[in-house]
């Protein structure tokens, strides 16, 4: 059965959750183990379109910080 971008969003939001204040992940790294995890019914396009999907919908965002990053967007009046 194939697999929907929308669990490739879930899957790579619990990802980075897991790992928020520890570890930031770039695309390339999410897309990975999204790979790994899904196998072949994953490609980088889905995974294209998962990480769309989570930009969209404002449940991650991108840093910069000497490469661009996928993070949990900081709550309002918290410093990070």
């Amino acid at each position: 059965m194939a697999v929907t971008p929308e669990e490739v969003a879930d899957a790579m939001y619990q990802m980075v959750e897991e790992y928020q204040g520890r570890k930031k992940f770039k695309a390339g790294d999410l897309t990975k183990a999204m790979i790994e995890k899904f196998g072949e019914d994953c490609d980088k396009k889905l995974c294209k379109a998962a990480i769309r999907t989570l930009m969209d919908s404002g449940r991650c965002v991108y840093t910069y910080f000497g490469g661009s990053f996928i993070e949990i967007p900081p709550e309002e009046g918290t410093d990070r």
